[in-house]
């Protein structure tokens, strides 16, 4: 009789009672101009206002602007770092993850979303929108990079109008739901 207790609490304790939170990525540069800046710190408060999870590269700029946003409602944020040293984090990440891995902690950053929005960025996150398209996630951009193939605008990346539309679309297709 203990032996069918004991299994059905190890069942009981496995078995979680709560739903996943939702986590997006915000991805741009190290360095940014204000306006970007203003549109990422928007971007995090209302990612955090929705309860998603902030993650990002942990570090300046657009990554920071973003954790600052979140961090101002109360959100979680996550920085997968390219260092060794989890200090060398944005003071706003929460939960500075350390890979001594340099850019190719870009794959961690966006294979750990259900969603990404990038903002302006250089070559780095033009990285991560590749890996993060190539593996079905959708991108959602403010200001960032477009593409063009065989002359034709590829429109792989989803275009936002501003911090909130950004924010709306990629929860709404986190959740597997369709933009009109």
């Amino acid at each position: 009789m203990a032996e069918k207790q004991l299994h059905k609490l190890n069942f009981d304790v496995a078995k979680p009672s709560f739903d996943r939170k939702l986590t997006i990525a915000v991805i741009g540069g190290g360095k940014c101009t204000a306006q970007e800046a203003a549109l990422a710190e928007t971007v995090g408060r209302e990612l955090a206002k929705r309860g998603a999870i902030l993650i990002c590269g942990g570090l300046t700029g657009v990554m920071e602007a973003a954790c600052r946003g979140a961090a101002i409602e109360s959100g979680l944020t996550v920085g997968i770092l390219p260092t060794e040293n989890p200090a060398d984090s944005n003071p706003y990440v929460q939960i500075p993850i350390a890979t001594g891995t340099g850019y190719a902690r870009n794959v961690a950053v966006v294979r750990s979303a259900q969603a990404v929005i990038a903002i302006d960025g250089d070559y780095g996150t033009l990285t991560e929108i590749g890996f993060a398209l190539k593996g079905g996630i959708p991108v959602v951009g403010l200001r960032t990079w477009s593409f063009y193939r065989n002359g034709e605008e590829d429109k792989s990346i989803i275009q936002a109008d501003d911090a909130v539309d950004a924010v709306e679309k990629a929860m709404a297709l986190a959740k597997g739901q369709k933009l009109d």
